[in-house]
């Protein structure tokens, strides 16, 4: 369920005294992206308790990194808007989308594919799972992630490694631009050798067989490179 702010709280348990300090405290916690809970006995709150996520140390070069790239990111969470965004300047996101039920997560998933096209989405809940469906790509984590989250993803990280998500992107941009590249040169060989065998007959078939057969191997030749 959505998690709420202080403002709502009052709302939320009507009759429980909260005096000024509490309210001062309890929003300045939230401002510093921790989630509030208040502890109350009979009418009075007489304490409050405040967990926090944690980004990895490595998350703010990781999001650095996909910005280089020209990838914009996004952060979808159900917690209050206040924490959100204290999480998200720690990390250096661009987008804030908090307080999102499953089924707004994929539509805010959905909003973002028609604004810049595809979106690769990394999640490990439950809560997760209806947008990872969703999203051109889903990527789970792995060894943290519920099963449901790890059946429905596209790509699962077995060991959390994160940190490889602008390589695996790189990696596929790369292996995008080999197949154009091969393509573009096994239709110029095939163009080429038919050509010459129209034209006066400039190819004979031991010539054009090997014509065709070399270029089969350097194309496997280019297609080596990714290895590097």
């Amino acid at each position: 369920m959505p998690k709420y702010t202080f403002k709502g709280f009052r709302n939320m348990l009507s009759g429980i005294s909260i005096d000024q300090a509490q309210e001062e405290t309890a929003s300045q916690f939230e401002a510093e992206g921790q989630t509030v809970i208040f502890i109350a006995a009979g009418k009075q709150l007489i304490g409050l308790m405040t967990i926090q996520d944690k980004i990895r140390p490595w998350a703010k070069k990781i999001i650095s990194e996909l910005h280089d790239m020209g990838i914009r990111t996004a952060m979808l969470t159900g917690d209050s808007n206040t924490t959100a965004m204290a999480i998200a300047q720690q990390a250096g996101i661009e987008d804030v989308y908090s307080e999102l039920m499953p089924q707004q997560k994929v539509e805010v998933v959905q909003k973002l594919e028609n604004l810049y096209g595809k979106v690769a989405m990394v999640g490990d809940g439950v809560n997760d799972a209806p947008a990872l469906a969703t999203a051109s790509v889903g990527i789970a984590i792995g060894s943290g992630g519920t099963d449901i989250a790890i059946e429905t993803s596209d790509v699962i990280l077995m060991k959390d490694n994160i940190e490889n998500i602008p390589f695996a992107i790189g990696f596929g941009r790369r292996t995008e631009r080999v197949i154009k590249q091969n393509i573009a040169f096994a239709i110029a060989v095939a163009l080429t050798l038919v050509t010459l065998n129209f034209i006066g007959g400039m190819i004979n078939l031991p010539e054009g067989v090997v014509g065709h057969e070399g270029s089969t191997v350097l194309v496997i030749l280019s297609g080596l490179r990714l290895l590097r």
